[in-house]
């Protein structure tokens, strides 16, 4: 079971209802979180709070996150430019558990615009009952970090 902190937020416009409705699913298991925005369906940029998400994550200020954009990848993308960032998109509970078990995911992506709120719901379910297995896997995510 993930051991959460406060878990960190953050979407674009076309993330924003997912995202609402992640608020509720942690407000209902009595787990905190932070809102980094957006604050509406008005058009933003996703990277203006992929980047504080990320580096609230990197500082232990927030663990996990769960960050949403429309197909997920913009975000995604973003938060994996930052060095202590492993971000996951998922689409299927499969997939969560794998982010998790594999890759010791500490962000979760979800595409906001092609997964249902029961299917977010799935989702989350997973990424938070998942722990990492380490062995074989701690070596591989030892060597994503790019070396100086």
């Amino acid at each position: 079971m993930l051991n959460t902190t406060v878990v960190g937020l953050a979407s674009d416009h076309a993330g924003y209802p997912l995202k609402e409705y992640v608020k509720q699913y942690l407000d209902d298991r009595g787990i905190r979180w932070k809102d980094f925005g957006t604050n509406s369906e008005a058009s933003c940029d996703y990277p203006d709070y992929a980047h504080p998400l990320a580096n609230a994550v990197e500082a232990g200020d927030v663990y996990p996150g769960i960050a949403v954009c429309g197909s997920g990848e913009g975000i995604s993308m973003t938060l994996n430019k930052h060095q202590g960032i492993r971000a996951g998109l998922c689409w299927m509970p499969e997939i969560a558990r794998l982010v998790r078990q594999h890759n010791d995911a500490n962000v979760l992506v979800m595409p906001g615009r092609f997964v249902s709120n029961e299917e977010a719901k799935a989702i989350m379910d997973e990424f938070f009952a998942t722990d990492f297995e380490g062995g074989r896997h701690q070596k591989r995510i030892d060597k994503i970090k790019i070396q100086d």
